[in-house]
């Protein structure tokens, strides 16, 4: 999974001013000040290298159905790479009719998770999740989050959606790589690991 994340955890509506209005959240757009084309593109654009399929929940899906297929006018890869790469949507209030995106595919009913761990067990490239906190939060939940890659930025927001549940279980990563780009953003891409021996003092 990929996000931008401010310092204290918040993950809610890093693009745009009407992204996500819940719970009064006023702050929408705050990533875009931070955001470097070079470093930062680069970083996205690796994961998007090996992805084979996209998986959001519904409001992250229907923000960036809304704003891709305008986009791809043949002369950015990266547009058109999110128009034709396969899009599974996690939700119960969609239907297969409103799933206009080219390319998107509907799971739905009670057992979801269940469908995901299914995809995650075919050939191919990977399955990559962008934004949908409720849905990464359900996803680690489950254990099937075999990688984190945060965009972590220089600011602290006080409150709004999180990424992590708050089951008070304890799940160690792994740091597999680290990049800061010039705006302060350090870009970290971790694993599920073991959690390290306490050390001995003498």
């Amino acid at each position: 999974m990929s996000d931008f994340i401010s310092l204290d955890g918040v993950v809610q509506a890093p693009g745009g001013p009407e992204e996500d209005t819940d719970g009064g959240f006023e702050f929408g757009g705050w990533s875009m000040p931070y955001f470097d084309p070079e470093v930062m593109g680069g970083f996205i654009d690796e994961a998007s290298q090996t992805t084979d399929a996209l998986l959001f929940g519904r409001r992250t899906w229907a923000a960036m159905a809304g704003a891709w297929p305008d986009r791809d006018d043949g002369t950015d890869p990266f547009a058109t790479h999110m128009n034709q790469v396969k899009k599974y949507v996690v939700s119960n209030t969609l239907t297969e009719d409103d799933l206009t995106w080219n390319n998107s595919h509907l799971i739905s009913g009670d057992d979801q998770m269940a469908q995901v761990a299914a995809l995650r067990e075919l050939d191919g490239g990977d399955i990559s999740v962008m934004g949908s906190p409720q849905l990464v939060r359900a996803l680690v939940s489950a254990e099937l989050v075999d990688e984190y890659r945060l965009l972590i930025e220089p600011v602290l927001l006080g409150g709004g959606k999180s990424i992590f549940p708050t089951a008070g279980e304890r799940r160690p990563l792994e740091l597999i790589s680290v990049a800061t780009a010039p705006t302060g953003v350090v870009m970290c891409v971790y694993r599920p690991g073991e959690t390290p021996p306490m050390p001995v003092w003498e």
